[in-house]
């Protein structure tokens, strides 16, 4: 059989699966964007740890790492490039927007506006796809600069920050009572030019993990409060 399925692709292989599992329930009439919210931070908790546990095996052949690298940028461009976007979309879906559309006949006069916003949404998934493969390609050079220095860098704003990010955006957009879905679809545009800007960013420590899974745990409880207690 093809691929590779022990434990190290474990966290990659569910990782994927929330990721897929969130883009259905937001594009489907049985779900909503801040269900799909839920599966986009459960990625990027699995995703946070996936890399920490695939080196805990010491016998890894190299084909094993390199089918690691891969399967792990093709997850990330579902559940980071894709999923946020189906997210979006929804949250379009669900303000009203298309319905007002339809309801008031006035295409001419606001049709630009859904056009524009579909536009930055293909552009986000573009730009997550070139900063994927951009960093497959730049191991090398990367390997070089931490040995080097000892320090890790990314080149562009990894795309798994979308896991912090958006859900942010959602959460204020419930508690402040303002559509801030326009303002979802901006952040979504600034992220994608940070994803191809050739800007230096610190690959977060064993310290600053536990920071961001601590932040991911709290939007994660703020969303579940939103779906089922608000």
């Amino acid at each position: 059989m093809l691929g590779v399925y022990d434990y190290t692709v474990i966290l990659t292989y569910l990782s994927t699966i929330s990721g897929v599992t969130g883009i259905i329930v937001t594009m489907t009439g049985i779900g909503h964007p801040y269900l799909g919210t839920v599966f986009l931070m459960l990625s990027g908790m699995m995703d946070a740890f996936d890399g920490k546990v695939a080196r805990t095996k010491s016998n890894r052949s190299e084909f094993e790492k390199d089918f690691g690298v891969q399967i792990d940028s093709m997850s990330d461009l579902i559940c980071f490039g894709v999923l946020p976007v189906a997210i979006g979309l929804a949250q379009l879906r669900v303000s009203g927007i298309f319905t007002e559309l339809v309801r008031r006949r006035d295409y001419e006069g606001r049709l630009w506006v859904v056009v524009l916003l579909i536009t930055v949404a293909i552009f986000y998934s573009l730009a997550a796809l070139i900063r994927l493969a951009y960093f497959n390609a730049t191991v090398k050079e990367r390997n070089a600069v931490k040995e080097e220095t000892g320090i890790e860098y990314f080149a562009g704003l990894p795309v798994t920050s979308a896991a912090l990010v958006f859900p942010l955006t959602l959460i204020a957009h419930y508690f402040t009572r303002a559509d801030l879905t326009v303002f979802y679809f901006f952040i979504m545009l600034l992220m994608a030019m940070l994803f191809v800007c050739n800007v230096r960013v610190r690959k977060p420590g064993n310290k600053g993990l536990v920071i961001i899974f601590v932040i991911g745990i709290a939007e994660l409880a703020a969303t579940l409060f939103i779906l089922f207690g608000g």
